[in-house]
């Protein structure tokens, strides 16, 4: 299960569809290899969105319920 404070990079590389998945949130900062090394939490707040909402998307889009 995705949580908030996991690493992005973690994410992308670990579950197979999550880069679309943050795609499709406007998380293009997946592309940026800096990005990469910062939690879920911090992206998210980068791109104004709530975290707990960005990982319960991820959750219900990966199958991860």
């Amino acid at each position: 299960m995705i949580t908030k404070d996991m690493i992005m990079g973690e994410i992308v590389s670990s579950y197979e569809g999550a880069t679309s998945a943050l795609m499709n949130l406007g998380m293009g900062c997946i592309s940026c290899p800096a990005s990469l090394s910062e939690s879920l939490e911090n992206a998210a707040l980068v791109h104004g969105k709530d975290a707990d909402e960005v990982a319960a998307y991820l959750n219900q889009q990966l199958g991860l319920n």
